[in-house]
């Protein structure tokens, strides 16, 4: 483990600092029409974790709404398929709505309403955070918008429609590459208009403080449990969490909890796309280097100039070319490992976990699970390896079997995922950048 500060092995790491920043990520780099409503929002949420009331209701809905515990599943077939260590699948697919995401909007959709706001709004990618915000807004009663690419419009179709249902009005996005990172840019730019009345869920572990925090927090419920369930199944911790990481919430999710635990390995997979050589990819962590979009500090893909990149994904929700500040910092300090799957790799492993398992998971999900086959294969009979399995593939059905007709790979029973292709990070380009937004320097890209 890193001894850089904040690392101290027995102990939980007290970050962020009272800035809302890990190490030199996160942070606020926003207009200062928001600076406001993000301290009163910091403030709001930190009584709510305070109030009793709010904890009840919030274990309550968890319980007899999401379905909380989700199951850890010990996957056997899978095991065999790879021939080292047991691996035991978190399954967030099962929670209502079919993904991790109603954890996070669950909680924030009690904190609007606590602080009296009328309407909430949110960005999607895959359309998940779109579905669990639009839920939980029509559980509390709540008008709900959400902004999402043109581009996912197209690729989540069934999403849209889901959430259309639930009552919520989906704007389309049709600037830049029309994915996440547009629909969040718009959604901003909504809530600087409408603060007032207006709560943004933001979906994943990004975005200005406390977002990143607040997130993380909601969603730590996964990695609590993962404790409990595999001592009790197994009769310890595990020695590997594994998780796919786009903004990174499910997998901050998995991993927070056991942040101090030096022998537990954190591993995050990141979307290599058609490969991360070709430029084709969304890998932030493995070839980006750090910058400031919408309105926090982290790794992001960009040009010598300092202008986003494009990124590329088959999976919708992993299409995003930054990442959350947590993860920045946890692999700069070395607590945690990122490595990047492509595209193909995801398919066959969907098809492996069908086929062997009987589980049809999420293409984001998919990216974890092919990893964790190949690094189980390298470790001893008697590790404990668990995969966050973040969601299911009922949204992806029409993705895949576009991709199959293209010719993508389909091989159920094969010995395990390709090769990935990987390529050295970029080079760090921050010392020499210059100090702005109230916090350590990097370059502006965005709101």
């Amino acid at each position: 483990m890193s001894s850089s500060p904040g690392w101290i092995v027995g102990r939980r790491p007290r970050l962020p600092d009272r800035t809302g920043h890990f190490g030199p990520f996160g942070g606020r780099y926003v207009p200062e029409t928001l600076v406001t409503p993000l301290i009163e929002l910091e403030a709001a949420y930190r009584a709510a974790t305070r109030a009793p009331a709010f904890a009840r209701r919030l274990r309550a809905l968890s319980a007899d709404y999401v379905g909380r515990p989700t199951p850890l599943t010990f996957a056997a077939r899978l095991t065999e398929q790879a021939g080292g260590a047991r691996i035991y699948l978190k399954r967030e697919d099962l929670c209502h709505t079919g993904a991790h995401k109603v954890n996070n909007t669950l909680g924030q959709g009690l904190l609007a309403a606590r602080m009296g706001k009328p309407r909430v709004i949110a960005e999607t990618g895959a359309g998940q955070h779109g579905v669990a915000t639009a839920t939980i807004a029509a559980l509390l009663g709540l008008a709900c918008e959400v902004y999402m690419g043109e581009e996912d419009m197209t690729r989540q179709a069934l999403n849209v429609f889901r959430m259309e249902l639930l009552g919520a009005r989906v704007v389309p996005v049709s600037s830049g590459s029309r994915t996440l990172k547009d629909a969040m840019s718009e959604a901003l730019r909504d809530w600087v208009t409408n603060v007032r009345t207006t709560y943004y869920c933001v979906g994943s572990t990004a975005g200005p403080h406390p977002y990143p925090v607040m997130v993380r927090d909601f969603q730590c419920v996964i990695g609590r449990e993962v404790r409990r369930q595999l001592v009790r199944q197994a009769g310890g911790l595990p020695d590997v969490l594994v998780a796919c990481v786009g903004g990174g919430s499910n997998a901050l999710g998995l991993f927070h909890p056991f942040l101090a635990e030096p022998g537990v390995r954190l591993v995050g997979v990141e979307a290599a796309g058609e490969g991360v050589a070709t430029g084709r990819h969304a890998a932030t962590l493995t070839a980006g280097a750090p910058g400031i979009l919408h309105g926090s500090r982290s790794y992001l893909l960009q040009d010598e100039d300092g202008q986003v990149l494009p990124a590329h994904s088959l999976s919708a929700g992993l299409d995003y070319p930054g990442v959350g500040p947590e993860h920045a910092w946890l692999k700069e300090s070395g607590r945690a490992e990122y490595v990047a799957v492509t595209d193909g790799e995801a398919l066959e492993a969907l098809d492996l976990l069908a086929r062997r398992e009987g589980i049809i998971p999420a293409l984001e999900s998919a990216h974890a699970v092919a990893h964790a086959v190949r690094l189980a294969a390298t470790l001893p009979r008697e590790a404990r390896l668990v995969v966050g399995l973040s969601g299911r593939g009922d949204k992806d059905v029409e993705t895949v079997r576009a991709a199959r007709r293209a010719g993508a790979p389909a091989t159920g029973d094969a010995a395990g995922p390709r090769a990935r292709e990987m390529a050295p990070p970029a080079p760090d380009p921050i010392g020499a950048a210059a100090r702005s937004g109230g916090g350590p320097g990097g370059r502006r890209v965005g709101l």
